[in-house]
């Protein structure tokens, strides 16, 4: 079944790095936000980076914006062959206009792909962005390779970005 993106990007004129998922997963689309499967550690490690406690939406997206994190997908529509969350049951993909993204959120200045799928789409559709764009690991509950301490260490430079580091 075809699906489109069902929400906005979470971003203001504050925002300075964009953090790139694929797109939402099942549990995203019921919560109408990014990152909500109760899971996935995206939320855990900004709570951690961050010495923050992130109770709900509400909460996570004004921390979001607080902080200069722009949140979106790389996919603005899809196919899902099965009734599950993983990248690999997605198809004919149609990507987000990153490039205008960018263009219309000019603090933005790096680029933090939340997986594979999302930094392969980025990459592809886009190879000459003018920001640099990083690949972190998932933090889908479906990507249970990399303990969280290994993950909340890679997602450090999120918030190095944010520091001036």
């Amino acid at each position: 079944m075809r699906l489109e993106h069902p929400f906005a990007p979470v971003a203001d004129d504050r925002s300075r790095v964009l953090v790139l998922g694929s797109f939402p997963s099942i549990a995203s689309f019921e919560a109408d936000f990014y990152y909500a499967h109760p899971r996935n550690q995206f939320w855990p490690i900004m709570e951690q980076l961050f010495d923050v406690t992130l109770p709900d939406k509400a909460a996570r997206r004004a921390f979001a914006l607080e902080q200069g994190i722009a949140l979106w997908d790389s996919y603005a529509s899809l196919v899902r062959s099965e009734n599950n969350s993983s990248d690999a049951n997605l198809s004919e993909l149609v990507p987000n206009d990153i490039p205008a993204f960018l263009a219309s959120h000019p603090g933005v200045k790096h680029i933090f792909c939340t997986g594979k799928k999302a930094f392969e789409g980025c990459k592809k559709h886009y190879p000459d962005l003018p920001v640099p764009c990083t690949l972190l690991p998932s933090t889908s509950p479906a990507y249970a390779a990399m303990r969280f301490e290994a993950k909340l260490d890679a997602y450090r430079q999120v918030k190095g970005v944010l520091d001036g580091d």
